[in-house]
């Protein structure tokens, strides 16, 4: 292990695919061919919202479920004695996520939303038949981004930042479980607080449909095939033809939402910007809190990386698909879970490259960093 004034500490980092280096860009095509395809197409959002059981959509869920399967199966619970052994990522992941987190976005909301740009979000909405202001209305929508730790797209970051993959998805399981008992109540409880009461059984349902099943098939899958097939046909085929199908289901996933969107985003162009700007501030709040006392823990960067990088980001596909189920697909709550996704990823990037540049403040074990290609070893870790 390396100490962290050591001018020869190993960098993190390398070199990156076509895909990785301009993943950016392909979200923001995908959000302008979403937003063309709902202004050229207003009927189909009404179409697809139609296509729905007990309130879910069935096209997002079929999306959602191809885009958290391939994340789920790679999952392997046996590594819960290895964070047992060392369980402070864990543990600081669990605090952020879920004693920190979900309050400070509630803040934000509130101050930002509920406060100072209340006089430029004066209009109403109807809600199920109720008549529910805007503002409040956004602030349901960042509640539920605020509660859902990533679960998904964290793998990506922690891919992207050489960061120790093993531990991640222990931290990617522990918090998988722990949203299935704590998002439902947890929502409920803050969304209550905020005027607005929702059916608890529709939060179970949202969540049970989003993750649980997901994560049931990628246990049961992963259990049959390492069974029957082996773990080298698992790693070296099986997860190889899966990849493809998990980035096509995102981008897919966001030309959908953002042609559900399309109209509403035209129109309102400086609600997006109100919204995106509690966003902003919450995420880089929450990276600054999980980065220091990582450092402060003395965790070495490939854990402390993905324990602030899980924190940061949010599992918007479940907070998307929540606030349609809870408020419909064409309310504001909806929309603010969808502006998370626009400026997640850019923002999700930047402090991807803050971890890369900062990896010399922290001890180091780069042996345990998963690396997605031996050609992407950075060459002072081939010394």
């Amino acid at each position: 292990m390396t100490a962290t004034n050591n001018p020869s500490a190993p960098q993190a980092g390398g070199r990156l695919s076509f895909f990785e280096r301009y993943l950016t860009v392909w979200v923001f095509l995908c959000i302008i061919a979403g937003v063309i395809l709902g202004r050229t197409f207003p009927g189909i959002a009404v179409a697809l919202d139609a296509m729905s059981i007990y309130q879910v959509s069935i096209p997002i869920a079929i999306c959602l479920f191809f885009m958290m399967y391939p994340i789920m199966v790679k999952i392997d619970f046996s590594q819960a004695k290895q964070a047992a052994r060392t369980p402070k990522p864990v543990l600081l992941t669990l605090v952020v996520n879920w004693l920190i987190k979900p309050f400070t976005m509630v803040v934000f909301a509130q101050f930002f939303l509920g406060w100072l740009f209340r006089p430029l979000l004066a209009s109403t909405e109807i809600i199920r038949g109720v008549e529910v202001s805007l503002a409040d209305s956004y602030i349901a929508g960042t509640i539920l981004l605020g509660i859902a730790p990533c679960t998904a797209m964290v793998l990506m970051w922690g891919y992207l930042s050489y960061s120790n993959q093993g531990h991640t998805l222990v931290m990617v399981a522990v918090n998988s479980l722990a949203m299935l008992f704590l998002y439902a109540p947890l929502g409920r409880w803050l969304l209550a607080a905020n005027n607005l009461t929702v059916p608890w059984q529709t939060i179970v349902l949202s969540v049970l449909i989003y993750v649980g099943l997901p994560l049931l098939a990628g246990i049961y899958s992963r259990y049959w095939i390492l069974k029957h097939k082996g773990r080298e046909w698992f790693e070296q085929k099986f997860l190889q033809y899966l990849t493809p199908v998990a980035i096509t289901a995102m981008l897919i996933t966001l030309v959908l939402l953002f042609a559900f969107k399309g109209e509403l985003i035209v129109k309102n162009p400086l609600h997006i910007l109100l919204i995106a700007i509690p966003l902003f501030i919450q995420t880089n709040f929450i990276f600054l809190i999980g980065y220091v006392a990582a450092l402060k823990m003395k965790l070495t960067y490939e854990d402390a990386a993905p324990a602030a990088l899980i924190g940061a980001s949010n599992h918007f596909e479940v907070a998307i698909a929540t606030a349609i189920t809870l408020f419909g697909l064409n309310s504001g709550a909806a929309l603010a879970t969808v502006v998370g996704v626009l400026i997640e990823v850019p923002v999700m990037l930047m402090l991807v490259e803050i971890c890369k540049r900062t990896a010399p403040w922290f001890p180091r074990e780069p042996e345990k960093a998963t690396l997605p290609d031996p050609r992407c070893v950075p060459s002072s870790w081939q010394q």
